[in-house]
């Protein structure tokens, strides 16, 4: 395996850590080798059971527990689904999946200090992990970031650093930062993704070496949606599976560059009004691999929806009655599977995953507000 940039085909070999290519483009890496069922640790409850599939092994792992979350099931809207609790990892998202094999990689190749930007959860779970590994950590976050994920990032030790404007405004201020300290973005670095495809390997071990029939996700630099894609094709070409699953993304409508160039056609982002959203995870106006994901999303024969915040707002509000406890974000994937099921795409017979990605507790004051939660007094 070996990073690849698309743009020129140029290969690097992975034994200097990169972020990029030498020409500014970033990097993906090569096609993996998969892995059969035969070839899991079972005996290792974390993603590390598919350290064979994964490029770095288990030896040199940073791990604190991540992945192997519940596989669910339940209903929604009178349809049959699974739910995959992707919250239920040690910081609270999803992110953990990605992180665990970012840093084990960078740690492994003599990285001692990383720097991210983040709207919240990928810099909390970068602290955590940078924490457990030993490395230095400095996290750019928007000045409108949640506060608990702002705590939750300096608790671990990093140096948190808050930005004025735009989530866009973050993510330039890091990359005039990487001059002095290695850029471990999780939307640059792709060992992020070759993390994240784990999400795919689970669920197919999980449904009993079986793959599902749709994967509904939110959508906002595209990590879960390359994660899976990538999973799913290299099991395929492993031959335990048959076929991929369709891959279902959302956006929020307030903020949906990708689900615009979906709808043109197009593998490059086309102009689009940004406003503002409560799922602020996935506020990404200008993503990396955008190529890349729709591509991803086309090929496995799914689409790309945007949904209102009122509907973001009811999703939230129905997880939450059926003890389901997540931020607004997760809660935007709910809200698209809805219009999913609504117009016939995702039939009721099929076999459907809903991603839930963050933990409610990462925006507590937010959620009760949307949901203007107040006790009763007596």
């Amino acid at each position: 395996m070996h990073y690849v940039d698309p743009s020129t085909g140029r290969t690097y070999p992975l034994g200097d850590a990169r972020w990029r290519a030498d020409n500014g483009h970033y990097v993906n890496l090569s096609p993996g080798p998969g892995l059969r069922r035969g070839e899991i640790d079972g005996a290792r409850r974390s993603v590390w059971r598919y350290a064979a599939a994964l490029p770095i092994g288990a030896d040199h792992a940073v791990s604190l527990g991540e992945g192997w979350t519940p596989l669910l099931p339940g209903e929604w809207h009178g349809t049959r689904i699974d739910y995959k609790l992707e919250f239920m990892m040690p910081t609270g998202s999803f992110k953990d999946r990605g992180t665990t094999v970012l840093v084990s990689y960078l740690k492994s190749r003599g990285i001692q200090r990383v720097l991210e930007d983040s709207s919240g959860n990928a810099g909390a779970s970068l602290a955590a992990y940078a924490a457990a590994a030993g490395l230095a950590c400095r996290i750019l976050v928007p000045e409108t970031a949640s506060y608990p994920k702002i705590a939750q990032i300096a608790a671990a030790g990093a140096d948190v650093v808050t930005i004025r404007g735009s989530r866009q405004d973050v993510a330039e201020a890091a990359m005039r930062q990487s001059a002095e300290l290695f850029y471990a973005s999780h939307n640059w670095q792709p060992m992020f993704v070759e993390g994240t495809k784990t999400l795919a390997y689970e669920l197919w071990e999980q449904a009993g070496f079986r793959a599902p029939d749709n994967v509904v996700v939110p959508l906002g630099y595209g990590s879960n949606v390359l994660g899976a894609d990538r999973g799913f094709d290299e099991l395929r070409r492993a031959g335990e599976i048959a076929r991929r699953p369709r891959l279902f993304a959302v956006q929020a409508a307030a903020v949906a560059p990708l689900a615009a160039a979906f709808r043109e056609g197009v593998e490059h982002l086309v102009p689009t009004e940004i406003r503002a959203t409560v799922a602020e995870g996935i506020a990404t106006p200008r993503p990396t691999r955008v190529a890349e994901v729709l591509r991803a999303v086309r090929e496995s024969g799914g689409t790309i929806v945007a949904v209102e915040e009122a509907e973001i707002v009811q999703a939230l509000r129905d997880l939450a009655r059926r003890g389901l406890y997540v931020e607004p974000t997760a809660a935007a994937a709910a809200a698209g599977l809805t219009r999913l099921l609504a117009s016939g795409v995702i039939r009721a017979q099929e076999r459907t995953v809903l991603v839930l990605t963050g933990s409610g507790l990462k925006a507590s004051a937010t959620v009760g507000e949307l949901l203007k939660v107040k006790p009763r007094v007596e």
